[in-house]
């Protein structure tokens, strides 16, 4: 998949090593001082204003159940503040393989994300609540 936008490479960088690869501290590195989560049915924070330690604690928390997820992006779409991203989910939870789809809007703002818009199935999958 060729990136063609700093944006949309932001948030591949930021999918790969905070979601993918479980670095909650990386998220420093692609995650603004406060972070929005507009709409994102199912999720705890859902609607909430996240300091970077709290978005930290978020990874952290909903990694700890599914330490081998792993988000695949297949379609992305991105202008200079905005990334669109189609992807799949996958995991394993108590030996059982879990998948999940969705859409996810970031936002960027300074070169950081500042926040998201999701929809998802979250079909089979448990949420973690905070």
């Amino acid at each position: 998949m060729a990136i063609e936008s700093l944006a949309a490479e932001l948030v591949i960088e930021f999918l790969d090593a905070v979601w993918n690869n479980g670095d909650a501290d990386a998220a420093a590195t692609y995650v603004a001082d406060r972070y929005t989560i507009h709409h994102d049915p199912g999720d705890p924070w859902e609607g909430r204003r996240l300091s970077l330690a709290d978005f930290q604690a978020r990874v952290r928390t909903y990694r700890e159940p599914f330490p081998d997820q792993r988000f695949t992006v297949h379609e992305i779409f991105a202008d200079d503040d905005k990334v669109m991203v189609a992807w799949l989910w996958t995991a394993t939870h108590s030996g059982e393989p879990l998948t999940a789809s969705g859409a996810t809007v970031y936002y960027v703002d300074g070169g950081k994300l500042s926040g998201h818009w999701q929809v998802t199935s979250r079909t089979g999958a448990p949420t973690t609540q905070s």
